[in-house]
């Protein structure tokens, strides 16, 4: 009885290892199409209107749509659509308190307005260059209101 308990917890525990072995793998090959076309960046979000949460993500830049995927997730829909038209950059920021924790040690955060959107993307400081640089690149007569310094 013993033996046969024993070879039956050892087929359960090799089906979960194989099932977090499945999971870590599509993950991967999610982020792999992701950032297979170029153009993305890894970026964490806090949406202010939800939880007061740092999510960590891969931003993906799409004509004029910053498409944010979570990265832990299997949607291959973004979980957020930032339009560049109408965008405005409220504020930028050093990370405080906690958040040191929960972001990358190097990132800047910029929270970002467009209509009811009210977000905050958190990156590095060369991913922050490439966003405001994307920004700026707007066509003639959008309009584009970005923070002087930081």
């Amino acid at each position: 009885m013993g033996e046969h308990l024993a070879r039956d917890i050892g087929w359960v525990l090799a089906a979960v290892v194989l099932l977090a072995v499945l999971l870590f793998g599509l993950m991967s090959l999610r982020r792999w199409l992701l950032e297979l076309g170029g153009g993305t960046v890894e970026c964490s979000l806090r949406d202010l209107q939800d939880a007061n949460v740092w999510r960590l993500g891969i931003g993906r830049y799409q004509g004029d749509e910053l498409q944010w995927h979570s990265v832990f997730g299997f949607r291959r829909r973004p979980r957020k659509v930032i339009h560049r038209r109408g965008l405005v950059v409220v504020n930028r920021r050093d990370p405080e308190g906690e958040e040191t924790a929960a972001l990358a040690a190097d990132a800047l955060i910029i929270e970002v307005k467009n209509g009811e959107l009210s977000v905050e993307l958190a990156m590095s400081p060369a991913a922050l260059t490439g966003f405001l640089a994307w920004l700026e690149s707007s066509p003639p007569g959008w309009p584009v209101d970005l923070p002087s310094g930081p």
